[in-house]
């Protein structure tokens, strides 16, 4: 049976999978599972419930709050605040748990649900199988005085604002930013933090009416974001997407700041002021090939995690590592969050300008971006091609054509009869030879 939660919650059409009934009952499900040591202890679990602006979070943290409160949960509702704020929450008020009602970059008829654990951390695999697996046991139903309170988070939009501005290193005077906030859960925080930082601010995507999150703005459609920051003559531009835990930039003349040029930027400061634990970096097996010659000229270790924040934050969590993310722009800086948060990269990566007096184009030369090629071989037996000797062939010849100038990944979907063949090399028309030589045999090898 396929598992209800994925790599980052569970999430779908909002309505068809997820719906005011699963919400109650994962609500419920979660009071059981994640409530019990505050029961143990005699009181009452304590959760801090969030969402987006979309539409159907309106439903949907209605559902979630009445599942918990039904269960004996009081709730602390935080209303429309970006995820690491409601991560920051958690932690903030010692809460037992928190809810988060979100889709992220995901387009506005999606929604999906995600928990935190005390302290503001992101549930083990084990731990949502748990929760899962308690949807089909009795629900908890307390009476009377038993019974959970739900109240307004007042100034949780405050308490997050000060933590950020309390990660400062610099202010941000001189400093003129465009902030694209996605018509998501920045729009209300993102540029009154730049502008109490001391920054001149644009905004942009800053008009959430429920139906446009993500929809021609943000961080997965950059377009609007360096025509204006051009057109302007801003300094940089941050884009956030629907739920703010990612930050990608523009320079100055309009050019893409990814996720790993971020990091890149962020560890070799780190790096340089000694804030960098072990000198290492944690990214994910995508990150481009330029982003570890970079890590390398500087001193600076890379341990590889799989595809997704999560993994990102276990190995972080289990090596107490300072830094980490992904090519996608979510940075996770574990000194002063528990998550992706992409408002307080952007503040950092801006700060970071100042304490050098560089612009990003120049910060951005550190890391030279390799040409990466990714080919989605459709319809396959994805468990082949890990074990055929055909495919392991070739891609060892692949190797040997790129040596140390380039490098090659197959990675079969964890949902999908999809393998996925991605070539790095240091010129296009060689990435792009070997990734479709390596598809033809993937397709070859592993039909259906």
């Amino acid at each position: 049976m396929r598992r209800l939660f994925g790599t980052d919650g569970v999430r779908g059409l909002a309505g068809i999978d997820v719906t005011a009934d699963l919400a109650l009952g994962l609500a419920q499900a979660a009071a059981r599972v994640l409530g019990r040591s505050a029961r143990e202890d005699s009181r009452r679990p304590v959760a801090v419930v969030a969402r987006d602006p979309r539409v159907s979070g309106e439903f949907i943290s209605a559902a979630v709050a009445a599942g918990l409160a039904s269960s004996g949960v009081d709730v602390l509702d935080a209303g429309v605040i970006p995820t690491p704020a409601a991560a920051f929450l958690v932690a903030d008020v010692d809460a037992d748990f928190g809810v988060m009602v979100s889709a992220s970059h995901n387009p506005a008829p999606d929604n999906g649900i995600k928990f935190f654990a005390r302290g503001g951390k992101k549930l083990a695999d084990e731990v949502e199988d748990r929760i899962e697996a308690a949807l089909s046991e009795p629900k908890l139903s307390p009476t009377g005085r038993e019974v959970g309170r739900i109240r307004r988070f007042a100034d949780a939009e405050d308490r997050y604002v000060l933590h950020l501005l309390g990660t400062m290193p610099v202010r941000l005077d001189g400093i003129h930013v465009v902030l694209d906030c996605a018509h998501g859960a920045a729009a209300g925080i993102s540029p009154d933090v730049f502008r109490d930082a001391g920054a001149t601010v644009t905004v942009i995507g800053n008009d959430p009416d429920g139906y446009n999150i993500n929809d021609g703005v943000g961080s997965t459609h950059l377009d609007l974001i360096g025509k204006t920051v051009v057109e302007i003559g801003a300094d940089l531009g941050i884009a956030h997407d629907g739920d703010a835990d990612r930050c990608l930039a523009v320079d100055h003349e309009g050019n893409v700041v990814d996720g790993d040029m971020i990091m890149a930027i962020l560890a070799v400061s780190m790096s340089e002021r000694g804030l960098l634990k072990d000198h290492t970096l944690v990214a994910t097996v995508m990150s481009n090939l330029g982003l570890r010659m970079a890590m390398r000229d500087h001193g600076i270790s890379i341990v590889e995690t799989g595809v997704g924040d999560r993994y990102v934050l276990e190995v972080l969590n289990e090596g107490n590592y300072s830094l980490g993310g992904e090519q996608s722009g979510h940075v996770i800086m574990s000194e002063h969050a528990t998550t992706g948060d992409g408002i307080l990269t952007g503040l950092q990566l801006a700060a970071e300008m100042v304490r050098t007096e560089k612009t990003l184009k120049e910060l951005s030369t550190l890391m030279t971006v390799y040409p990466q090629v990714l080919v989605n071989v459709k319809g396959v037996d994805r468990s082949k091609s890990a074990t055929d000797s055909v495919i392991a062939q070739a891609v060892a010849q692949a190797e040997i054509v790129l040596g140390e100038s380039g490098r090659v990944l197959l990675r079969p979907s964890g949902t999908e009869p999809v393998v996925r063949v991605m070539v790095e090399a240091a010129e296009q028309h060689v990435a792009e030879q070997l990734a479709n030589d390596l598809a033809d045999v993937v397709r070859a090898r592993t039909a259906l």
